[in-house]
């Protein structure tokens, strides 16, 4: 088989499309293609499809494409134009990259499958790209999926917020409970962050979200029962964060008395901090020895963890009632320890108590954005950080939009 033959076959190209010629370099260890079209082809408009007369050629166009036996591979081409009598001048569609492309469909499947397992430094020296080519490339595939995804509304929706960087520079995030994708991503923490999601959803959309699992925020919570219909009644406190609130009052209540007995030449709270964040079943086996003795003592903090605990078994019952109860003891008891962290924290939680209670009625919590968040901070360790805050938010899309990223090639399309 000749060499235009084999490439010809390896780019896939369809009639009218042929290679006219290959040139191997092997100094500088590089493959280039010329292709050509052949023969009198009906044009067809790039927009609405219709058949069209070939109006001139374009300058010559280069593509990188996937390496032939690590030889870098180029493909050279003059794309026709056409003249459509309703959209006049467009290129036609190029059977082996997208509009606008510096990368045949091919390559760039590649690229994409490279860049989901490291970080764009990493995938851009693997293919022997600039950063700026490999970042390209990721916009395109989130733009890409974006434009090809299913508009449809989550029934379950999960709303939290993440840092950018270091200061008050954040970005509030909604994903689908159910998937496991993130559905959208707007700037800051505040109402309209999420109104701007809304925003997007039609009425009878908005109408098919069930529940929103969010932490405190006013701002999320005032955005939810604006609008959504009977949003107040589709609003659940997440329980993980609630927790979280409890244990930064036992966090206090150690700081506190470790601090105290230390002044009385007391050692005994001395490393045990990471003890008390500990559910009673999940503690290690290794730390019993010192932490069992440390709950038998009238310490401050061992009153702390135990609020903590009986707060925990609140998300145990089968019924609201029997959680509404639960609660009432454990807010009496919160409220007369005498300790300030956790009296605090139970008046916090006692001023929501409406929206904690429809966990009973939806099940939900925000674990999957949790999830989503561990993930989301993953990629920006990888990229050591990101200073411009879009380029976050294609990062996010690109690896957890749940998008199909990739372009159509002669193998899928």
């Amino acid at each position: 088989m000749r060499d235009v033959d084999l490439y010809r076959h390896i780019l896939g190209l369809p009639q009218p499309w042929t290679v006219a010629r290959v040139e191997l370099n092997v100094k500088e260890q590089r493959v280039d293609i010329w292709v050509e079209w052949t023969g009198r082809p009906q044009w067809r408009c790039p927009e609405c499809d219709a058949v069209a007369p070939l109006y001139d050629h374009e300058a010559e166009r280069t593509w990188r494409h996937l390496d032939t036996c690590q030889f870098m591979t180029y493909v050279h081409a003059r794309p026709p134009r056409i003249e459509c009598p309703t959209h006049k001048w467009r290129q036609v569609r190029l059977p082996w990259a997208e509009p606008n492309a510096r990368f045949t469909a091919l390559f760039e499947r590649l690229a994409i499958d490279v860049l989901t397992e490291c970080s764009v430094k990493g995938a851009a020296t693997i293919l022997g790209l600039s950063w700026d080519e490999a970042w390209g490339i990721m916009e395109r595939a989130v733009a890409r999926g974006q434009l090809a995804k299913n508009r449809r509304a989550p029934r379950l929706l999960g709303v939290d917020e993440k840092a950018v960087a270091k200061g008050q520079t954040y970005v509030t995030i909604v994903c689908d409970l159910r998937a496991g994708t993130v559905e959208h991503v707007a700037d800051d923490a505040k109402r309209s962050s999420l109104d701007e999601y809304d925003a997007t959803l039609t009425a009878a959309q908005r109408a098919r979200i069930e529940a929103v699992a969010m932490d405190m925020p006013e701002a999320y919570t005032q955005s939810t029962i604006a609008n959504l219909p009977d949003g107040a009644t589709k609003i659940v406190y997440d329980r993980f964060h609630l927790m979280a609130h409890m244990q930064k009052a036992v966090d206090r209540v150690w700081k506190q008395e470790n601090g105290l007995l230390r002044e009385e030449g007391d050692e005994s709270l001395v490393g045990t901090k990471v003890f008390w964040r500990y559910a009673a079943e999940n503690l290690p086996a290794k730390h019993e020895e010192r932490f069992v003795p440390l709950l038998q003592r009238p310490l401050w903090t061992a009153r702390a963890w135990a609020i903590k605990e009986d707060l925990r078994q609140t998300w145990d019952y089968l019924t609201e009632a029997e959680a509404r109860q639960h609660l009432k003891r454990w807010y009496f008891w919160a409220t007369h320890s005498r300790l300030k962290p956790a009296i605090k924290a139970a008046r916090t939680i006692h001023n929501h108590l409406a929206h904690i209670l429809t966990y009973f009625t939806h099940r939900i919590t925000n674990k999957t954005a949790e999830g989503l968040n561990s993930k989301i901070q993953t990629i920006k360790q990888m990229a050591c950080g990101f200073r411009n805050r879009e380029h976050y938010k294609t990062a996010i899309f690109f690896h957890c939009g749940g998008l199909n990223l990739y372009p159509a090639t002669h193998s899928n399309s």
